[in-house]
């Protein structure tokens, strides 16, 4: 049962990682096999396995998100910040830096769509190749999407597994945790496009200021991170409080969209509708196939592999976890990874009596991080590669890797630096 266990769950990546427009398919098949198997069944599957507290927190900040794009704030507050910065390449690098810290708390693709038309019209002024703006719209949101509990699926399952709260994302044990990690990492990749964008000239810009239509969607984001903070002191990890709370403000959102803003029922479904459903069917057959992967033993397998591998060198055997992580989150994936390596990030770090943090953050960091580094890396890559197709503009392989590599080794080095040093 092991090696057939096994080879579905190689098969099950092969497959996704040919045809990622069908990846729920892939995972829920896998896991419907699973049950037909009896590997698990569908109390220990549905009732266990599947984390459907994560997968609230998911939908219900995904709805929130929607609300806050409609809002146009994302898109005054750029305004501010083109009209405020004294030169081209600071402005530029401000909105990257926003795109950013809204990505923290907003879905990333839902960040990058957001933030688009702004490069886009930002470039034709300046009538510069949009690539580069682009491009770093869609990284600094993967890469800050790490840094929050509601930030990316991956920290969601992170925080599941290690009984980390919304907090606990900032500081935990009386360290900086893993949200300044990221902010190390955030203001290397900022230097990297400042080096690129302060040749676009020094003069201000000027540009005629958006319109809020409501801070309601605002009101809402900012409850939901108090909510999930106040969570927090109550329980660890990712509490069903913490997600009854977001998808309740989830739903508050739509009655005011449809009641107070008087838009038609049929605008409310096209919202809804439009949510990311795909990543949701995806993670309940992953959560499922993992759960499966590991009762039959195979991560206690791995694990000893890597254990055997490393010895007892400690910096090898973290270089391993964020350098592997790193090339793998490249082409495949980041959710089942994350998922198949925390226990063993977790049990190696025991192994060698280690804070389990130092392995598990790099762990989060390589996966997340890693996918910054081709187009098909992560689905804002993807996302942010179809709008410059639409504006003319054809984003090969090579030409993402010359922007995507350089700012993803210097971005997972100084993260890495940071969280090796701190958590060592």
């Amino acid at each position: 049962m092991k090696w057939i266990v096994l080879a579905l769950a190689i098969l099950m990546y092969v497959l996704i990682v040919i045809f990622p427009g069908k990846k729920s398919f892939f995972s829920l098949g896998a896991a419907a096999l699973m049950l037909i198997l009896r590997v698990v069944s569908p109390g220990e599957a549905f009732g266990g396995m599947v984390n459907w507290n994560v997968l609230m927190i998911f939908i219900g900040s995904l709805v929130i998100a929607e609300l806050f794009i409609y809002s146009r704030v994302p898109a005054v507050i750029a305004d501010e910040l083109i009209i405020r910065s004294p030169n081209v390449g600071i402005a530029i690098v401000a909105i990257l830096m926003m795109t950013g810290i809204i990505s923290a708390f907003v879905e990333n693709v839902a960040t990058v769509l957001v933030m688009a038309p702004i490069a886009l019209a930002l470039s034709k002024k300046l009538k510069m190749d949009p690539t580069h703006f682009m491009v770093g719209l869609a990284v600094m949101a993967n890469l800050q999407g790490t840094a929050t509990l509601v930030g990316d699926p991956p920290s969601m399952i992170f925080a599941d597994y290690a009984g980390y709260g919304f907090n606990d994302f900032f500081f935990y044990k009386g360290k900086p945790s893993i949200f300044f990690a990221v902010q190390v990492g955030m203001v290397a990749g900022a230097i990297f496009f400042y080096g690129f964008f302060s040749k676009k000239g020094k003069k201000q810009i000027k540009i005629e200021r958006e319109k809020i239509l409501s801070f309601t969607p605002t009101v809402l984001l900012i409850l939901m991170i108090i909510g999930l903070a106040l969570a927090s002191f109550f329980h660890s990890g990712v509490s069903l409080i913490a997600g009854l709370i977001v998808v309740g403000l989830g739903i508050a959102g739509l009655i005011w969209y449809r009641f107070v803003r008087k838009e038609s029922g049929r605008k409310v479904w096209e919202l809804v509708k439009g949510l990311d459903w795909d990543t949701v069917l995806f993670l309940i057959g992953i959560f499922i196939m993992v759960g499966a992967v590991a009762e039959v033993g195979l991560l206690d397998d791995f694990s000893a592999f890597l254990s055997g591998l490393v010895g007892d060198n400690v910096l090898l055997g973290f270089l391993l976890i964020v350098g592997f992580s790193t090339i793998i989150s490249g082409f495949v994936d980041n959710v089942p990874y994350i998922i198949v390596m925390l226990p063993v990030a977790g049990k190696l770090a025991a192994q060698l009596s280690l804070q389990p943090e130092l392995y598990m953050f790099g762990l989060l960091i390589g996966s997340c991080m890693g996918g910054n580094l081709t187009p098909f890396g992560a689905s804002a890559n993807i996302v942010t590669v179809g709008l410059l197709k639409k504006q003319g503009v054809q984003m090969s392989f090579g030409k993402w890797l010359r922007i995507g590599l350089p700012f993803t080794l210097l971005t997972t080095a100084a993260a890495s630096a940071f969280i090796w040093f701190v958590w060592r």
